[in-house]
């Protein structure tokens, strides 16, 4: 069920997703939440938190390094860790 109610995730930029799971994670340290809502946000954080992370390897996957020639002009692109 706690995966339904998380197919929105899949949806949510990146900030927005970090926003949300800041958030979740600010009620569960401060207790107000009562037992099974804290369950379910809990759920939903998890979900949050491997998108954020999806996100982050793609992200990173697409980064290159922008080469040069001696005189500082733009030759190409590599792989950032090549």
């Amino acid at each position: 069920m706690a995966e339904a109610t998380n197919d929105d995730v899949k949806t949510l930029s990146f900030e927005a997703a970090l926003a949300q799971l800041e958030e979740i994670v600010g009620k569960l340290e401060s207790g107000r939440a009562p037992l099974a809502e804290s369950i379910a946000i809990y759920e939903r954080g998890e979900a949050l938190k491997a998108h954020c992370e999806t996100l982050l390897r793609t992200a990173e996957a697409r980064i290159e390094k922008i080469t040069l020639s001696r005189d500082g002009r733009p030759t190409g692109t590599e792989p950032l860790d090549a």
